[in-house]
């Protein structure tokens, strides 16, 4: 990266993402943008799917962002980012354009889960195999929140949404969430990584590297939830933190260099690497939250929390092998 960015440098950046937004108190979405276009070279253009951040911000007929923005459908995020870059290139090719003068411009997309993990997976797969030069945020909350709290390709294992509901049967969404950051790293594209708002500098680090590289990158970050995963609003930034310390949602990069993916762990989970003591146990995670109750009353579903701390652990071993370190 071409600059080291500390706290003092965010606090003096000016928020392109103002207040007077409709987003829920306690949402991390505005936290994550804020701290993303903290991190923004100069001219910079964004593209937002449909989902909470965009009908929170854009109200008509006002307007949160101070960069310009464009709405696109839940599927066609990557889609649009692409347009974008390539009228950029075009414009500096031919000289023609409000764009050519500049030698460079961030173009940036914004989606949900659902926007990435199912209805937009088709454009993003495209985008990064043509290797267009945008950045794509998915700011993870884990279901359909906008539109009713729906379970999607990314919602844990367990978990109760208004699609899977738990019962004495059938306790939560049946399936394991989708490796998606992973997904994205085997389209060999040069930048791949994961963030959370807990750790605002490290998140904000990686997306600077994600806007300097060349060709397509991808950063999944963790976005609780208060209204879908039922806590109180104060909690949301400890809720990310407990994910990362119990390696629910392990912190990393992926780099493609000289035909090879390299993995590298961010500090907060070298530190649990380097002393496993620091793992705290997933229940920690899992209790603090409504949408998991059910495994812990009426009666507590030892066997339903185990498993999941075998699927936390069975991932964080694979992640930590990417990264050699084992």
């Amino acid at each position: 990266m071409s600059e080291k960015i500390t706290i003092k440098d965010l606090a003096q950046k000016p928020d392109l993402l103002m207040p007077g937004h409709r987003l829920c108190a306690g949402c991390a979405a505005g936290t994550i943008v804020r701290l993303v276009l903290k991190a923004t070279r100069g001219p910079t253009i964004i593209t937002n799917a449909t989902g909470c951040l965009e009908v929170a911000t854009t109200i008509f007929p006002y307007s949160s962002w101070k960069v310009p923005w464009i709405h696109n459908a839940f599927e066609n995020a990557a889609a649009t980012a692409s347009g974008i870059e390539a009228a950029f290139n075009a414009m500096k090719r031919t000289g023609k354009g409000p764009l050519a003068k500049y030698e460079h411009v961030d173009v940036i997309a914004f989606a949900g889960d659902g926007g990435t993990y199912d209805i937009g997976f088709q454009a993003l797969s495209g985008a990064f195999e043509r290797g267009h030069d945008f950045l794509y945020i998915l700011y993870d909350n884990e279901a359909y929140m906008n539109t009713g709290i729906q379970r999607s390709g990314g919602t844990p294992r367990c978990a109760w949404t208004t699609t899977s509901p738990a019962g004495s049967v059938i306790p939560g969404k049946r399936e394991w969430k989708k490796p998606i950051a992973r997904i994205a790293a085997e389209h060999e594209i040069p930048y791949v990584a994961t963030a959370s708002p807990a750790y605002p500098i490290d998140l904000v680090r990686k997306v600077r590297k994600g806007l300097e590289v060349e060709g397509p990158a991808f950063i999944h970050v963790l976005s609780p939830c208060t209204r879908g995963w039922r806590y109180p609003p104060e909690k949301t930034i400890k809720i990310a933190k407990l994910a990362v310390e119990t390696c629910f949602f392990p912190l990393w990069e992926a780099e493609f260099k000289d035909g090879e993916i390299v993995y590298t762990l961010s500090a907060p989970s070298e530190r649990i690497a380097r002393k496993p003591e620091l793992k705290k146990p997933v229940e920690e995670y899992l209790k603090l939250q409504g949408r998991f109750s059910h495994l812990f009353r009426p009666k507590k579903r030892e066997d339903l929390i185990n498993e999941i701390q075998q699927w936390v652990d069975r991932e964080w071993k694979l992640i930590l092998k990417r990264c050699g370190k084992l």
